[in-house]
């Protein structure tokens, strides 16, 4: 009996955030790493990053941002619920902490992410092929129904929500951080429904925070390579590689190396 057909996607995020970041992006698309991007349009290098994907023709997608940087709509840049008084987002948990005192604007949400949407087609001529957010804000309450509502409206078919099988179990993951993602785990759950409401399609199966921690946790072994299991039989086996000096081909920070014995519809890596 076939197997079934298998789909992986290997998400490259934070696209536009600076040169250098955009360029080990590139790397890794060019190398094979990675299948796609998430460009964060209110980042200082996303001109650049949106050129760089239509040169080499990478799939690119927007990694709506309401946590880092400054708004693109310009009213919300200096009196709005979703800046400090520099002007400034308040940060990944200063969001959830002004979003559970219900200090922040479903409006001003809403008014910002169709602006990144707008700002995405002038820097690239066309829609989103998906749409997420960064550091998992767009399956917070309240902003997870503003951002399905927005989806639905421009019509980008995909996002993400990020539920890891087997998080619960991660010795190398410090207490800190398991905590803090067994809480973006259990907001993505309750993004489920809004986003099938919506006709939002996601991935079956996540991974990003297993992955991360575990390949900067210092365990790996003499040859560079560390695994990450999965369930089902699947796995990933991770190496180092050094970057190539000019001359000497397609330079790479990280190898992934994706291995199955059992079936697996869907998968993302990389955030």
């Amino acid at each position: 009996m076939p197997l079934p057909r298998l789909l992986m996607v290997v998400t490259g995020d934070d696209f536009g955030y600076c040169p250098r970041r955009n360029q080990g992006i590139v790397d890794c698309f060019l190398a094979g790493g990675i299948s796609n991007v998430s460009l964060l349009v209110n980042a200082s290098a996303a001109k650049e990053a949106a050129d760089l994907a239509g040169r080499h023709k990478i799939p690119i997608g927007l990694h709506a941002n309401l946590s880092e940087g400054t708004p693109v709509y310009q009213h919300l840049q200096q009196i709005s619920t979703l800046v400090n008084p520099q002007g400034f987002f308040h940060g990944k948990m200063g969001f959830r902490q002004a979003l559970e005192k219900g200090q922040l604007s479903m409006n001003q949400v809403e008014l910002e992410l169709r602006a990144q949407v707008r700002r995405f087609i002038e820097l690239t001529g066309h829609l989103p092929h998906h749409m997420d957010g960064h550091q998992h804000v767009h399956v917070l309450p309240d902003v997870r129904e503003v951002f399905a509502q927005v989806l639905s409206d421009v019509r980008i078919p995909f996002t993400r929500v990020p539920i890891e099988p087997g998080l619960h179990n991660c010795p190398w993951v410090p207490a800190h951080l398991h905590t803090f993602y067994m809480e973006v785990e259990k907001d993505a759950l309750d993004s489920i429904p809004v986003f099938k409401h919506y006709g939002i399609r996601y991935i079956c199966v996540f991974m990003s925070q297993r992955f991360k921690d575990k390949a900067s946790s210092g365990t790996w072994g003499d040859t560079g390579r560390v695994s990450v299991p999965l369930e089902g039989g699947v796995g990933l086996l991770i190496w180092r590689c050094r970057r190539r000096k000019q001359g000497e081909g397609v330079p790479s920070q990280l190898s992934l190396n994706y291995f199955k014995t059992g079936g697996i519809h869907s998968y993302q890596a990389l955030d």
